[in-house]
């Protein structure tokens, strides 16, 4: 059963009953569930499919394709390819046998074929432009998580490939709404307040989420993946980025500076503090952990594009600096024991705002204005004195904006008197600063509502955590 994925669900549907041959680069970070829409959406169809080796040399490789292919088509005698214009040559021949009204090549971990030398790129680039692009009847599939290469290599292609890609598809985290729809189809009964629990750790990524066992709180969950004894995320983080990117501690000491800063850096920041040199290599750098879904660029409110700020958007990577890093022996319950300390309630602050800044869409139906123009933002004063930030604002077309507040708390939140003069500052600073001309609806967006008392009566809107689980 593919829980989710609708809409690409339809766009696959749409190519594969398309009147023309189609190639398609589907693309998103790893443990993100690419491989496994592809094959349950297209099981028993494929005329050949065909996974790419981690590191491998292409002899490997290839010794890989002749397996497959002799696997897959056992009745048939092919010689051993020893290139991969031969290695071509021979799906055009299994392609030309089939019987199938449309031929679906899927190329999975496209990105690890093409080593030094290997010749890859060139024999695809003959393999679509030569043959397949001509024919009416071809669907070809091709998967990577490296997502840089994807877009780099493949999609923005400036040689033979310029082009020919017909269809991209990059597969983004589940919603809190499809993990829910996930452990209800486990059998997994949690609340929605122990759903957000766990992703504020986990994220959309269905793969940790599949390893949730039934009969464990949220909190016990994450001790078993991240803290026990051969835990399934123990060594996560490493081996993510290494499976993505080429040197990748460049890429970690990036996320390692961003984890340490809510708000964000600027490109000159992140330089300083990664220690990197702010050119070239790190606009490359920057665009591939973009790209990857790891980090968010946005402008702050009022300000120009070359003010840009740079944000962790990876929940995983940031419990895991947080928390596990540099921790090599935790005692039994370490994390059932961090419940509420003020380690905790920083990070889950912070956290908890992530998740709300990751369901924008299911907000604004909230607040009914999902059909109307709005622009996202967050904002720093620049004043040192009664300063403030506001981390998420929604500008909008009828003359409104939104300044939200986002509070995780276990019960309804109360606003207490210094509170509620810290938001009269922070609305009155951003009125005077931003010399905006729209008004200023306060809005609150909580685990379990606003406490109703001599200060709420200033909010304009509130929403619970429930109007997170909404389809957008």
């Amino acid at each position: 059963m593919i829980i989710g994925r609708e809409h690409e669900i339809s766009i696959l549907n749409k190519k594969l009953n398309s009147p023309k041959s189609e190639f398609i680069a589907l693309y998103g970070r790893r443990r993100i569930g690419k491989t496994f829409l592809i094959r349950n959406l297209f099981e028993g169809k494929f005329t050949f499919k065909l996974t790419g080796l981690a590191n491998a040399t292409l002899e490997e490789q290839l010794a890989n394709f002749n397996t497959a292919l002799q696997e897959q088509y056992p009745k048939l005698k092919f010689q051993n390819a020893a290139n991969w214009m031969q290695a071509f040559q021979q799906i055009k021949l299994v392609i030309a046998k089939s019987k199938q009204k449309k031929k679906i090549v899927f190329i999975d971990e496209l990105p690890w074929f093409d080593s030094p030398h290997s010749g890859f790129i060139p024999a695809l680039e003959h393999f679509w432009n030569s043959w397949a692009s001509a024919r009416k009847d071809i669907l070809l599939i091709t998967c990577g998580s490296a997502a840089s290469w994807m877009i780099n290599v493949l999609i923005n292609n400036k040689g033979g490939l310029h082009n020919r890609v017909t269809q991209k598809i990059k597969i983004e985290p589940f919603t809190l709404r499809e993990c829910k729809d996930l452990l209800k189809h486990k059998k997994i009964a949690l609340d929605d307040y122990q759903i957000i629990q766990l992703y504020m750790v986990l994220g959309g990524i269905p793969f940790y989420w599949e390893a949730i066992e039934k009969g464990s709180s949220a909190a016990q969950s994450i001790n078993q993946l991240c803290f026990e004894s051969n835990s399934l995320l123990k060594n996560e983080f490493t081996n993510l980025y290494k499976s993505l990117f080429a040197k990748a501690e460049r890429h970690e000491a990036i996320i390692e500076a961003l984890a340490k800063k809510g708000m964000g850096l600027s490109r000159d920041e992140i330089s300083k503090a990664s220690k990197l040199a702010n050119g070239g290599g790190l606009t490359r750098l920057l665009g591939e952990l973009e790209e990857s879904g790891f980090i968010r660029r946005y402008t702050p409110f009022g300000k120009k594009l070359r003010n840009s700020l740079y944000q962790l958007s990876d929940f995983f990577s940031l419990f895991h600096i947080r928390f596990m890093k540099g921790q090599k022996t935790v005692e039994k319950n370490h994390w059932l024991k961090m419940i509420d300390s003020p380690k905790h309630r920083s990070w889950s602050g912070y956290a908890f705002e992530q998740v709300c800044l990751a369901h924008i869409p299911q907000i604004k139906k909230a607040l009914g204005i999902s059909g109307l123009e709005t622009e996202t933002f967050a904002w720093r004063s620049t004043q040192s004195k009664n300063g403030a930030q506001i981390d998420l604002i929604i500008s909008r077309r009828d003359g409104i904006i939104n300044i939200c507040e986002m509070k995780f708390s276990i019960n309804a939140f109360s606003i207490n008197k210094s509170y509620d003069a810290e938001l009269r500052n922070k609305l009155g600073v951003f009125k005077t600063e931003t010399q905006t001309k729209k008004s200023l609806f306060l809005t609150f967006i909580s685990t379990f509502g606003l406490q109703v008392n001599a200060y709420s009566g200033n909010v304009q809107n509130e929403l619970k955590m429930n109007a997170l689980f909404e389809s957008a």
